[in-house]
């Protein structure tokens, strides 16, 4: 897919009507009233962990019509509550803003999220293959000898790490996972990672995407345990094209690793100020997201008209 033109970006939002509850990397989090909050996908993209200066068109769209595929997807677990994604029928107030709102935006139930990520690896790369290389183990798992990078684990692995409110997060083993949580409460968002991971994993691999590894957040609702934020997007995951798969080496992929490649070679000193893109980099790098969101959903991306999906219900773990 080739952008011939870069369509505007939102970097930040603006909703003077609501409280600003949390604004992360890339999403704008909204106090609605004591029940729900507005999740809003910008466009910002980070890379060291600094946010850059350009925005990257679409991605904040493809972010979140990607997550609510997922979480239309048939686990087969029970629903939580609706969780509106159509500015048509948000409350009044919000509906003049749907320049900012229609396509990236939810209103979710507000849940206790667990103070982990829930992090599988179906292979290994990034911060395990190095961690591999080092010590012959991952979070403490050990593994067999010899792997090379980009193979696939004998069975996908389950490698929490802490919840970094800046910089990096950090991997932990899994008895300091049920330190922090809990060993029941860990023992069940392990499965219910593992049991996502490998039924998204097997569809993916069907529509020609590999997700190597991603991470999972949960929360606690009155209902029980709940599936949250971001789901299996190119932000949280990593997606490889299979038919351009071969152990040994790195991959290529459906993400931001087009940036960071960039700075790389620019030699920036991962210091702020975060720098610009050139206008190349940045449309290559959203045709990733795009290309990410049509092979996952089947669907087109129509940039001018596309019709953002409403689902019925945001899929409840359990």
């Amino acid at each position: 897919m080739t952008q011939k033109l870069l369509d505007p970006v939102l970097l930040q939002t603006d909703i003077p009507e609501l409280q600003l509850h949390a604004s992360g990397k890339v999403r704008d989090v909204y106090q609605l009233d004591n029940e729900r909050l507005l999740f809003v996908a910008t466009d910002r993209i980070s890379a060291f962990d600094y946010v850059l200066a350009t925005g990257i068109p679409h991605k904040g769209r493809v972010l979140s019509q990607i997550s609510l595929f997922w979480f239309d997807f048939p686990f087969r677990y029970r629903c939580q509550p609706p969780h509106h994604a159509d500015v048509a029928q948000y409350p009044q107030p919000l509906q003049k803003y749907a320049d900012q709102l229609a396509g990236r935006s939810m209103i979710v139930q507000r849940a206790q999220m667990f103070p982990v990520e829930c992090v599988v690896r179906g292979y290994i790369s990034g911060s395990a293959w190095k961690e591999y290389k080092a010590t012959g183990k991952v979070c403490g798992i050990n593994l067999p000898a010899g792997l090379r990078e980009s193979d696939a684990f004998p069975e996908p692995i389950f490698t929490p790490s802490t919840k970094a409110t800046s910089g990096h997060d950090e991997n932990i083993p899994f008895s300091k996972m049920c330190d922090i949580v809990g060993t029941e409460t860990a023992s069940t968002l392990r499965d219910l990672t593992l049991r996502v991971y490998k039924k998204a994993a097997d569809y993916a691999r069907q529509r020609g995407i590999i997700i190597a590894d991603t991470k999972f957040e949960f929360g606690m609702t009155a209902r029980g345990i709940t599936l949250a934020d971001e789901v299996l997007t190119p932000d949280s995951s990593r997606f490889w094209p299979a038919d351009k798969y071969a152990p040994g080496r790195s991959q290529e992929s459906y993400d931001k690793q087009y940036v960071r490649d960039y700075l790389e070679e620019i030699h920036w000193n991962k210091q702020p100020p975060a720098p610009a893109l050139p206008s190349e980099v940045a449309r290559h790098t959203s045709d990733k997201y795009l290309d990410a969101y049509q092979q996952i959903t089947g669907h087109n991306w129509m940039c001018k008209g596309v019709a953002f999906r409403e689902p019925s219900v945001c899929r409840r773990a359990a």
